[in-house]
């Protein structure tokens, strides 16, 4: 995708209905030795940085559940649009963990530092209408019967995009990314 001229907007959607994202197997990972979970948290992390750095705009499409990893890949695309019966939250605490893929780093870039911190002391989920008023998500829409209203709607999105400068488009990207930083 990063090299591909043809891409111009990539939206990320689950093929699972009512699921975006469950975050990691817990299951799985509590068999991991310390070495094996460092390694895993790691390639983790690269993979949410490498979705961040697209050069193209990234829409997560939330239909459902968005949990611990699942809302750190929303956070890592720039705009997320959710259902407004999906759950999100940085849960990791509630299972005595930590955010490892940079949503201690995203979420208050994205909601302020006092709103992350209590999101994640406390584990709780929000909806999709509660994340859209604190600013975690772009727009918030009802569910339809299929199940992709917020899908849907990130399609209108991207379509408001692609007529936009390519150039344009990947420069302001660039801009905000690393304007962020200083």
């Amino acid at each position: 995708l990063r090299f591909d001229e043809q891409v111009r907007v990539v939206v990320f959607k689950s093929q699972v209905k009512g699921v975006f994202c469950a975050g990691a197997d817990l299951k799985e990972r509590a068999k991991m030795d310390d070495a094996e979970v460092a390694e895993f948290v790691r390639r983790l992390r690269n993979l949410m940085d490498e979705i961040a750095a697209l050069p193209v705009p990234t829409i997560a499409a939330i239909d459902g559940y968005a949990l611990g990893g699942g809302l750190e890949l929303a956070l890592a695309c720039d705009l997320r649009v959710a259902a407004s019966s999906a759950k999100m939250g940085l849960i990791e605490t509630t299972r005595g963990l930590l955010p490892g893929a940079g949503g201690t780093q995203r979420l208050p870039r994205c909601v302020g530092v006092g709103l992350a911190k209590e999101l994640i002391f406390t584990g709780r989920q929000i909806d999709g209408e509660q994340a859209a008023s604190m600013g975690l998500v772009n727009h918030s829409v009802p569910q339809n019967s299929e199940g992709d209203a917020a899908y849907q709607r990130a399609l209108t999105l991207a379509k408001e995009i692609l007529p936009q400068a390519p150039f344009a488009v990947k420069m302001g990207k660039l801009a905000i990314n690393k304007g962020m930083e200083v």
